[in-house]
């Protein structure tokens, strides 16, 4: 069953990330969708929960109220509905594009292969840095939602962006080449178990690849994502020794 709620005093991209981390987080909610422009809350639940247990799990900051009008329930989730994976996803597959091709022009003449991996390497994690530092805690807060690491250490998430940066440098000025390469199998390793174990549950959750700012639901996209830069850190892992 799925009910939408009024939840009020959210300001910013880090409210609503705290709203739907806190409400996905009482049993018997299977998915949270918070609208921060409409001030609302789609819950979707096993069973009917009492809204004094939604607003106990929630900051003093937020108030949340059951909504009474049906017909605002209907045409919440069926805006909802109307997005397309692949409309959410755009911006994804567009950076992705860009990436892509500026890597290709500049080591298109002479081409080297490896050159090409090191050079989208490092401008994917100087890219997708700038996405996730215009809100770090907004970011961090949606990263813990499915990265194992994030959620035992809440403050990896918020080191996170910078660690990322730092390794789009090294990779762009091709600086400790192999302990950028050792640190990306690892990181990306853990978040890909993370985004692995939220895929097999079917949990409808925000992927935070893009940072707080633009909202990417998690989709089998994330998943080949991090496993196209675990595959290249590989094999030039295996090229250098």
């Amino acid at each position: 069953m799925k009910h939408v709620y009024r939840v009020s005093g959210m300001t910013c991209n880090g409210c609503k990330n705290s709203v739907e981390k806190s409400l996905s987080e009482i049993e018997n909610i299977k998915h949270v969708s918070v609208d921060l422009e409409k001030e609302t809350a789609a819950i979707e639940m096993k069973q009917h929960i009492e809204v004094a247990v939604l607003q106990n799990a929630l900051s003093e900051k937020f108030t949340i109220t059951e909504l009474k009008d049906n017909h605002t329930t209907k045409s919440v989730n069926a805006e909802a509905e109307e997005k397309s994976a692949i409309k959410q996803l755009y911006p994804l597959f567009l950076i992705f594009a860009f990436i892509t091709t500026a890597a290709v022009l500049i080591n298109i003449n002479p081409w080297n292969t490896s050159e090409f991996m090191l050079t989208f390497m490092g401008l994917f994690y100087v890219v997708f840095s700038f996405f996730k530092l215009l809100d770090v805690k907004g970011f961090a807060m949606s990263f813990a939602m499915y990265d194992p690491l994030a959620k035992t250490i809440p403050n990896y998430g918020l080191v996170y962006p910078f660690i990322e940066l730092a390794l789009g440098v090294f990779f762009l000025m091709r600086f400790q080449i192999v302990a950028a390469l050792l640190i990306t199998l690892v990181i990306l390793g853990v978040t890909t178990i993370g985004v692995t174990k939220s895929l097999l549950d079917k949990k409808a959750i925000k992927c935070a690849c893009l940072g707080a700012v633009l909202n990417l639901p998690m989709t089998k996209a994330t998943f080949i994502e991090n496993t196209i830069m675990i595959v290249m850190a590989i094999f030039m892992l295996i090229n250098l020794f």
